[in-house]
């Protein structure tokens, strides 16, 4: 298959297209990848990209064409809202232009904003190519759930629905998605259910246990790490208030990897709180570094705000954690909740229940080393049942193909 990827973000971005591409690649298919110049997530471009950045490059054989936008800045208010408006804009203006020939499929990947949809549906008109869209967060629900003003969310409630509605396959990140998506009018018929997964590199090593990355901590006995955006929706509050409740036992250290437009706030809450002793806050590392933080954790920590709209999501740090054959603590609701639980991985207390999540480390802390490597090795295990790369990727295919054979058929009917 030639295959169409419309993505803002992008390599060397990271983000789970990057893998899904290199797959795609690899199994013998064609792939252009239509995106914007990589400035997540510090707000700047990356360097070697600007104004007169080539449009055009290569990576790994993948040709990518390159839309120019207003960077994220602090990713926020009305400039992040203009980073997604620019890209949408000049994808729809440059994409018609630079991504010329035939495309048998077109795959839109949105993790936020559902505006990636809009040079998508655009390219699939001119193209007369299906259309899937890889549905990582809900709109208008996200908007809503982080406080956004109204106006903002009606007019997000209008972007999400025309590009749900004229999208020939959505494929949903978690199962629940479906439910409010057919509340708003999307057929079953055109839903379906394709999780993230986490790279092999991810897998358990020796090799991990050859490194220590954290030099801040040698000698703390309970290392509890969290890896990933410090946004709003992740609840660091919840996260210090419980580290607050721990701050006398200071044998247990919170290992904070990550970078995001709560940074600065957070690292103001620790000092205020008098927390520098026991919560560690020490940036972002490429995520072929992960594992290796990850092997020397005694628990890996997922956080979400208290709000149904998160309930329903799978927050993707919980696959690759799985992976890492590591325990797990949440304190979130709904589906993550779910496969933690399910998983036999780790303990959960609800999302934005401090002193449940404090629970929760006590409970890991007073757990011996087998019994900890035991629930890391059932997470793996879960993992490898249900979020094989291999298995969704195939699936992937198959319904990429039942997609070009029906429009085909169509076609043919027509004439």
């Amino acid at each position: 298959m030639n295959v169409l990827i419309v993505s803002q973000y992008f390599w060397p971005e990271p983000f789970k297209i990057n893998d899904l591409v290199l797959n795609l690649k690899r199994r013998g298919h064609t792939i252009t990848v239509l995106t914007g110049m990589p400035n997540y997530p510090e707000g700047r471009l990356y360097p070697g990209y600007g104004l007169s950045s080539p449009l055009r490059e290569q990576w790994e054989e993948i040709q990518i064409v390159r839309a120019p936008l207003i960077t994220r800045g602090r990713a926020a208010g009305m400039r992040l809202a203009m980073n997604y408006l620019s890209f949408a804009l000049s994808a729809c203006i440059l994409g018609p232009l630079l991504c010329r020939g035939r495309f048998d499929v077109i795959l839109v990947y949105e993790p936020s904003p559902i505006t990636v949809g809009f040079p998508g549906l655009l390219m699939g008109w001119l193209k007369h190519a299906p259309v899937l869209l890889w549905v990582q967060d809900l709109w208008p629900e996200t908007v809503l759930a982080l406080g956004q003003r109204k106006w903002l969310v009606r007019l997000a409630a209008l972007f999400a629905n025309f590009v749900h509605h004229q999208s020939d396959l959505l494929l949903l990140q978690s199962e629940a998605f479906a439910q409010p998506l057919m509340a708003r009018g999307t057929s079953r018929q055109r839903l379906r259910y394709f999780p993230n997964w986490a790279e092999d590199f991810y897998k358990p090593s020796p090799e991990h246990c050859g490194i220590d990355p954290l030099p801040q901590i040698q000698g703390c006995h309970i290392a509890i790490v969290f890896a990933g955006s410090i946004g709003g929706a992740q609840s660091f509050e919840t996260i210090l208030d419980a580290a607050q409740q721990l701050r006398d036992r200071e044998e247990i250290h919170w290992i904070i990897l990550g970078d995001g437009i709560m940074r600065l706030w957070v690292e103001e809450q620790i000092r205020s709180r008098g927390l520098g002793s026991t919560v560690k806050l020490l940036g972002r590392y490429p995520p072929e570094q992960m594992p290796a933080f990850f092997s020397r954790a005694d628990a890996l920590l997922v956080t979400l705000l208290p709000d149904p709209v998160f309930a329903l999501t799978i927050p993707s740090k919980i696959q690759s954690y799985l992976a890492a054959g590591r325990p797990i603590i949440g304190a979130l609701d709904g589906e993550g909740a779910r496969i933690i639980a399910e998983s036999g991985a780790g303990l959960v207390a609800n999302a934005g229940d401090a002193q449940g999540l404090a629970q929760c480390v006590l409970k890991i802390a007073a757990m011996t080393s087998a019994e900890r490597t035991a629930m890391g090795q059932r997470g793996r295990a879960y993992f490898e049942n249900h979020f094989n790369r291999e298995k969704l990727v195939g699936q992937l295919e198959t319904w990429m193909h039942e997609l070009i054979e029906t429009r085909h058929a169509d076609s043919d009917t027509r004439r």
